[in-house]
């Protein structure tokens, strides 16, 4: 079984709120490596990251990550 590969949308949401990935790391206490591999695709966070990420930008984690 193939694996499914995971998207997201924080570049999006961290561009509307004007927050930098370094800020976004700051607020979710990872380093901007974390951030920008999670946005990349490269790197599948753990929930609590995930859970994290939305709650700093203000969406649920359902607009956030999908599976293709």
């Amino acid at each position: 079984m193939e694996a499914k590969k995971m998207t997201t949308k924080i570049k999006e949401f961290r561009a509307r709120q004007n927050i930098t990935q370094e800020k976004l790391a700051q607020m979710v206490k990872v380093r901007r490596e974390t951030i920008l591999f999670v946005e990349q695709g490269k790197y599948v966070p753990s929930l609590k990251l995930a859970h994290d990420i939305a709650k700093a930008l203000g969406v649920k984690i359902d607009e956030l990550f999908f599976f293709e």
